[in-house]
């Protein structure tokens, strides 16, 4: 009698760790406008969070040069330029207000490298991270593949998008370790007041809660709303706090692939030698171009915000024309988060929506309109547009979108 063969299921040929991650909602969206414009369907697309303006001319200009100086065609350290740490300790002092060592900062291949690090970084399995929502579609994925456990926490428009201490007390328990804080917010436009944000540090540093802050959106705020670093409200958080931050929003360098993370220094050498396996240095030439962005003024920056401000007012004017939306106005970033939910269940064209997810289908099919649905950032019920877009094509694509639920009965 031969031996018995051992008959057994085929092994999964893609690891159950990103088997598990869902596609980015914001790129997937955009990178089906693009499709659908490139076969010839004037798709106007309000889904990806990407300035429509150039890099400026001279920080270009810094890249051009920098690309013939031979020292920079060679591996650099994998922590950044020496050069840039310091011009990001130096930024960090003139927009936030305490002074952090280049020592402390680290540089990445942009900002959601900085997001994944600093969660692999911090988080062990079977930790909860308190993730506000609605939240950046990103979050909650890097938890997961750091072994981490997002704990959402929401609030609607009727608060702003802004959640509580309350609720953030309510949702910590003995495995809390970690709040994600991101102010001004993608994808709410949300910015917490300095009391606010003063509030949830003073709970954070009380409770032992780790912070990692995501202030990307810093130089994007209107009105009278303010960026609060929430390092320098709460100095004594300095010690668990990884701040987060990029080039990519404030100077239109979104395909240049620079961000960074500040922290102690145990969790900069853990994500440094992370990086030194993951990717090595982030491309000297973007580097050297973000050097020369952070070390001039913001004079760039202003103009991009005025122009981002004009698109806001007309964007909420606009959606707030539409029965059953309510269009809280944002006071940050270059997003607005209508709630549809007045919308929902009303039959448009032959369809009845009962989720935003369906809704953004049918704006899309029917009006051809890009937008985010709410599913992508927390509860369904609400849409993502941004304004990063031109003005003709934002009043174009927010027309359609009138004329469209102007239907629904």
């Amino acid at each position: 009698m031969g031996p018995v063969s051992e008959q057994t299921s085929p092994r999964p040929r893609v690891s159950a760790r990103l088997a598990a991650i869902a596609e980015s909602a914001t790129l997937a969206v955009d990178a089906k406008a693009k499709a659908l414009k490139a076969a010839g369907r004037p798709v106007i697309g309000f889904g990806a969070g990407e300035p429509d303006f150039p890099t400026p001319a001279y920080i270009v200009d810094a890249a051009i040069a920098a690309a013939k100086d031979p020292a920079n065609h060679r591996y650099t350290p994998a922590a950044g330029l020496p050069a840039l740490r310091e011009a990001i300790a130096t930024k960090t002092l003139r927009d936030s207000g305490y002074e952090v060592k280049p020592s402390s900062v680290l540089v990445t291949n942009g900002g959601k490298q900085a997001v994944y690090q600093s969660f692999a970084a911090i988080v062990d399995p079977g930790d909860e991270v308190i993730l506000p929502a609605p939240y950046w579609t990103t979050y909650p994925e890097a938890v997961r593949l750091a072994g981490g456990v997002p704990v959402e926490v929401f609030a609607g428009a009727d608060q702003g998008y802004l959640v509580t201490v309350e609720q953030l007390e309510a949702a910590r328990t003995p495995k809390t370790k970690v709040l994600l804080f991101n102010s001004p917010s993608n994808p709410t436009g949300a910015v917490y007041s300095p009391e606010q944000t003063a509030a949830i540090g003073r709970w954070a540093l009380e409770h032992g809660v780790w912070v990692i802050t995501d202030e990307i959106y810093e130089h994007l705020t209107y009105d009278h709303a303010v960026f609060t670093p929430i390092v320098r409200v709460v100095p004594e958080l300095a010690d668990t706090t990884i701040v987060l931050n990029g080039v990519a929003k404030t100077y239109a360098m979104t395909g240049w692939r620079v961000g960074w993370m500040i922290g102690p220094a145990d969790v900069i050498t853990a994500a440094t030698n992370l990086q030194s396996h993951l990717t090595s240095n982030v491309a000297n030439i973007s580097q050297r171009a973000a050097i020369t962005a952070l070390s001039g003024d913001l004079t760039a920056v202003e103009a991009m915000r005025t122009a981002f401000d004009r698109r806001r007012r007309t964007i909420v004017d606009m959606l707030s024309q539409i029965d059953g939306v309510q269009v809280p106005t944002p006071e940050g970033a270059f997003y607005v988060y209508p709630s549809v939910e007045g919308v929902l269940g009303r039959t448009i064209r032959g369809v009845t929506p009962s989720t935003s997810a369906e809704l953004a289908t049918l704006i899309l099919e029917q009006a051809e309109v890009a937008v985010v649905p709410g599913e992508a950032f927390g509860p369904s019920g609400y849409l993502r547009l941004s304004y990063a877009l031109g003005d003709d094509d934002l009043v174009e694509g927010v027309t359609r979108i009138q004329a469209l639920l102007a239907e629904a009965e």
